[in-house]
This record gives C-alpha cells, structure tokens and sequence, in this order.
C-alpha cells in the first residue's frame, strides 16, 4: 500500500475513533444464558439459575424440564421480559404464565416468598 493511503486511512481512523463510542469487548456475562437442560429457554438477565434444583430429561412424548431461578427482579418484570422474548422464539402465549410450542407448554411460576424472588419453570409435552 502506498505510504500516503497508510496516512491517509490512519488520519480517517483517528477522526472515527474520536467520533464512535468506545466498544467494550465481549465477556463470558455478555453470553445468552439459557435454563438448564434447554437450549431455546433463555435465562432472565438479572436471574440466576439455582443449580441442583431442578431436573431434566427426555420421554418418548417430549422434554421434562423443572428449573428454579432467582434475583433481585419483580415478577412483572419477568413477565415481561417472557411475554416479549418467548414470542421470538416461536413460543405463543396461551395466558399471563403460560407459552405453548410445537406440543410443548411453559408454565412461568412464582415460588411465595420475598426478596430475591425465586422463579419456577416447567416445561412438558401437551
């Protein structure tokens, strides 16, 4: 590359630098999170799964998922933020708590308690 176009570019990246915002590099918290024993159950930011509370499996029918989480977030919030992401995933939302997809249903609980709340996930086949 000539030396004036390297002077030129270096000129034109400086004045971009100035310009864009500083851009944080990627972490290992940047990464989806997904509810334990699913690939396609995002995690809530904000939530934090409870490891050995839950389980796993698959049937011949489908997948059995229970899974508790928990944090410092409102139940409307968690609402929410299912209502808005789950449809996004090919999930529809059959009532406030409930998603079905492709012969499977979601139930989105509250375990009673105060702070942090503690959420429940049930996932089975119809």
């Amino acid at each position: 590359m000539p030396r004036r176009s390297i002077t030129v570019l270096l000129a034109l990246l400086g004045c971009l630098a100035g310009i864009l915002p500083a851009v944080r590099p990627a972490t290992a918290d940047d990464t989806p999170r997904f509810v334990a024993g699913t690939e396609d159950l995002p995690l809530m930011p904000g939530l934090s799964e409870l490891t050995g509370s839950g389980f796993a499996f698959d049937t011949a029918n489908g997948r059995i998922v229970e899974a508790y989480a928990t944090g410092e977030v409102a139940e409307d919030e968690v609402l929410r933020f299912y209502a808005e992401t789950l449809p996004q995933l090919g999930w529809e939302q059959a009532s406030p708590r409930g998603f079905r997809r492709e012969g499977e249903r979601l139930s989105i609980d509250f375990v009673a308690g105060g702070k942090p709340i503690t959420v429940h996930f049930s996932l089975a086949p119809e």
